[in-house]
């Protein structure tokens, strides 16, 4: 197996071809290597619009990391600088941790950069979580983990509708599914009929109940399991992140396996979150577990955005209201553990029918949702998750509040 080179860099970005059709390699202006980290210049002179310079070091990324894949080169991290003819930077993003400085000051001495350019700039000394390493995810202004500690909970269900929700409140939206071992979008999502597209190396999320939606449940035997160690989970869940052409989102929404196990760690550290939500029904039991993920999620420093009380009661056909598991175990955990409560989310006979016909748009209609009472929740839950994501912006220093005087 050979090493990550420039030379196989640059090969990489000859074969492939930018949003606009232009090869990739006819931008390259730099690049450098060294152990498992690469760092490229592009010109992007002719690239204005915000939206085509995050497509086209998509595209960079992509072809990259594909050759990579299909070589069985191993790639820690890639830089990806977009230039103007001055050499300004008009966007920089990275998948992967950001090499330190003993890297690039290899990259440096390494004979690529000449006089007036430099390698990669250091990152912050010292991080302090694994999100402090991660990078964002290009064109997507928030990403957002939805977790429990254990399954059965209805993790993807919230997901799913979640996503919808906010499409519906007319943002765009992705969803992931993140379960790598017992993915559920095929059939929540009724993809069984809808065939894969990749295109220059991309993949193309399907569009669907007004949301862009992408599952490894339809690109393996959906008999087959996945007896997938660590590292295979790992570049599983990087392969559907990195290389799926999600374009412009507002959320993108990414249904965790359950638990606390590889993928959660693999995406604090490759992805910035905007933070995170936790699903858990009233018992007991699942309180337990769940407060395991919470606690996972702030050691890995991400923010928790709220919790989530599924299953917080049965609605009958008569309307009749069954406590079945308990009722508001979550919001007093959540209130034990100083986190925001998003809201309860009942469940129907409606909610089963249409979550297995694959169609979670009628969940927001009353004739078709067993009346009022899911719908509302739903509503609500996107709702309270949109303050929680403005405040956690806040928090991070993405977004400032803004004085308006009339």
């Amino acid at each position: 197996m050979s090493g990550l080179s420039k030379d196989f860099v640059r090969a990489a970005l000859g074969a492939a071809a930018g949003p606009d059709g232009r090869p990739l390699g006819e931008r390259l202006e730099w690049v450098a290597t060294c152990d498992g980290y690469a760092s490229v210049k592009l010109d992007a002179e002719d690239v204005t619009a915000k939206g085509d310079l995050d497509a086209l070091a998509r595209r960079v990324h992509g072809a990259v990391r594909a050759a990579a894949g299909e070589k069985g080169i191993a790639l820690a991290s890639l830089i990806v600088e977009l230039v103007d003819k001055a050499g300004t930077v008009k966007l920089g993003s990275t998948t992967g941790p950001r090499p330190g400085e003993d890297i690039n000051a290899k990259l440096a001495e390494d004979g690529q950069a000449t006089s007036g350019e430099q390698a990669a700039s250091p990152p912050p000394s010292q991080p302090r979580s694994p999100q402090e390493q991660a990078s964002a995810l290009p064109g997507v202004r928030h990403v957002i983990a939805v977790g429990a500690g254990k399954g059965g909970v209805g993790k993807s269900t919230v997901s799913v509708n979640l996503a919808v929700a906010l499409a519906r409140r007319g943002h765009a939206v992705g969803l992931m599914d993140g379960d790598i071992y017992g993915p559920s979008l095929p059939t929540m999502l009724a993809l069984d009929a809808m065939d894969l597209n990749v295109h220059e190396r991309m993949i193309e999320p399907f569009f669907t109940h007004g949301i862009r939606a992408i599952t490894i449940g339809k690109m393996v035997d959906p008999e087959k399991p996945l007896i997938w160690r660590g590292p295979m989970a790992h570049g599983a869940f990087k392969q559907l992140t990195e290389q799926t052409n999600w374009g412009e989102l507002d959320y993108l929404i990414i249904d965790l396996p359950p638990g606390t196990g590889d993928v959660p760690l693999t995406m604090a550290q490759s992805l910035q979150l905007s933070g995170a939500v936790i699903v858990c029904t009233p018992q007991k039991v699942a309180q337990d577990d769940a407060v395991r993920a919470a606690r996972m999620f702030q050691q890995l420093g991400i923010d928790i955005l709220g919790v989530v009380e599924n299953m917080s009661e049965f609605i009958g056909d008569d309307g009749k209201r069954y406590d079945i598991f308990g009722k508001g175990g979550a919001e007093r955990m959540a209130q034990r553990l100083g986190l925001p409560f998003l809201g309860d989310v009942p469940i129907n006979t409606s909610l089963r029918t249409n979550s297995d016909s694959g169609d979670p748009s009628a969940n927001f209609v009353a004739k078709t949702a067993g009346g009022d009472a899911l719908p509302a929740a739903l509503e609500k839950l996107a709702q309270n998750l949109e303050s929680q994501v403005s405040l956690a912006s806040m928090r991070q220093g993405k977004t400032k509040p803004k004085l308006t005087i009339s």
